[in-house]
């Protein structure tokens, strides 16, 4: 017996507007930041809603410069239902690379790897099939515009 091959599928793209990063702090696992989640959108094939204010991402930026995210947010399908987000992912990018993205500045998606694993946890009905599936996401931070574009992709 041959186990399937997975494949991906878009299935919606979050647009988040974010505020600028705060720094909490360094420790020995490296400098945590605060960035809170303001607004944005969801739209897709499979989904389409708005993001509540309120949400944050913590990432750890480590001591390689090597960032893990770790956002929670909620977002309101258009037909009203409440969706809890949780992304956890990684940044990996080369110390220059990370230095122009801190500095705020626009960074080709090539020069950096930026994938997460969002999970969904919804209420029974329409949006049920969020919770029993694995994405997988990929983002492109656009400093400028203070916004972080989300591809979410579900694996068959």
């Amino acid at each position: 017996m041959t186990p399937a091959i997975p494949a991906l599928e878009h299935v919606f793209t979050i647009v988040a507007e974010i505020a600028k990063p705060m720094s909490g702090g360094h420790s020995a696992a490296g400098e945590r930041l605060h960035i809170p989640i303001l607004a944005g959108s969801v739209d897709g094939p499979r989904l389409k809603g708005t993001i509540m204010p309120g949400g944050s991402d913590w990432p750890l930026i480590r001591p390689d410069g090597t960032s893990e995210i770790e956002a929670t947010y909620t977002v309101i399908a258009d037909d009203g239902t409440p969706i809890l987000v949780r992304n956890r992912g990684l940044r990996v990018s080369p110390p220059e690379v990370l230095a122009r993205l801190r500095a705020g500045e626009t960074v080709g998606t090539d020069e950096y790897y930026f994938r997460s694993a969002p999970r969904f946890e919804t209420p029974d009905g329409p949006h049920a099939w969020l919770r029993d599936r694995i994405f997988v996401a990929s983002l492109a931070p656009d400093p400028k515009a203070g916004r972080i574009a989300i591809d979410v992709y579900v694996v068959s």
